[in-house]
Parts: structure tokens; C-alpha cells; sequence
């Protein structure tokens, strides 16, 4: 158990900046026809969506991507620090969170495979993407042993 403890912080430590380079590095790389390159970053592409007047798209982007991995991180590492009201919101909204927290990294791959299949496009993952996995997975066993250690405090 000690050793997990000492995991937590450091979890918690890389996910939150392997979270900031997902967001500002490029997430993938598209050529189309082999004439035009483009690799927008995760911030990038919330901003042309809300540039380019979709913005409830843009609203829906940065929420999923950008402030409930934030948010998720911040708890958790409250949680870790052992505020209990921070712990109380881990417990309850864990679950919650950790549903969404791969849904970037799967659409931004699905994209890429239809770069790929429609031959009109390549497409390939830049370092955000893994940086942007990197942070949900770190995130997700943190918080999972954080949680781990708190049902073991109370049983204690």
C-alpha cells in the first residue's frame, strides 16, 4: 500500500502535464492529396470551431476535452492530499468522469482512420494524441488508487 502511495503523486504529477501537452502539441498530422498539410492541436481546434461559428460543437469539444480532464485531475489531487470534501467528490463523481475521459483519444483516432480509408487524406498521430492518452490513462489509475486507499482507511 505504502508504494501506491508514493505512485499517487506521481501519477497525478505526469498526467497533469502530459494533459497541457496534449492540449497545445498537435494531435495528428493530415495531408490531403499530398499537397496540403495541417496539425491542429486540441486548443487549436476548439478555437477554428468557435471561430468558424460552431460554437456549441466548440462548447462540447472543450468540456469533454478540456475541463472535465481538468476538473477530474484537480479532485484527484486534492483527494490525495486527504481533504475530505475532495475525497467525498472523487467517490462520487468517479465514475462519471472516468467514462469520458478516452473519448478524445478515440475520436481523434476514428478520424484518423477515415483519413486513411477515404484515400483522399493521410493522416497521422502527432505527440499531443499520446500525450493526451498518456494523461486519461495516469489520471484514471491514480484515481483508482485512490480510491483503493481510502476504502482501506475506512475498514482500518
Amino acid at each position: 500500500m505504502a508504494f501506491k502511495r508514493i505512485l499517487i503523486p506521481i501519477f497525478l504529477f505526469v498526467a497533469t502535464f502530459s494533459l497541457a501537452l496534449g492540449l497545445t502539441m498537435p494531435l495528428m498530422s493530415v495531408s490531403k492529396l499530398y499537397f496540403f498539410d495541417e496539425s491542429p492541436s486540441l486548443a487549436g481546434l476548439i478555437a477554428a470551431l468557435w471561430s468558424g461559428g460552431d460554437w456549441i460543437l466548440a462548447v462540447i469539444v472543450a468540456l469533454f476535452s478540456v475541463i472535465l480532464p481538468i476538473g477530474k485531475l484537480a479532485i484527484a489531487q486534492l483527494a490525495a492530499a486527504h481533504e475530505p470534501v475532495a475525497a467525498h467528490l472523487l467517490h462520487r463523481w468517479i465514475g462519471i468522469l472516468s467514462k469520458w475521459s478516452m473519448l478524445d483519444v478515440l475520436l481523434v483516432a476514428l478520424v484518423i482512420f477515415a483519413a486513411k480509408t477515404s484515400g483522399l487524406a493521410t493522416a497521422i498521430a502527432q505527440p499531443g494524441l499520446w500525450f493526451f492518452a498518456a494523461s486519461a490513462i495516469l489520471s484514471a489509475i491514480a484515481t483508482h488508487f485512490i480510491v483503493q486507499q481510502e476504502k482501506a482507511e475506512s475498514h482500518d
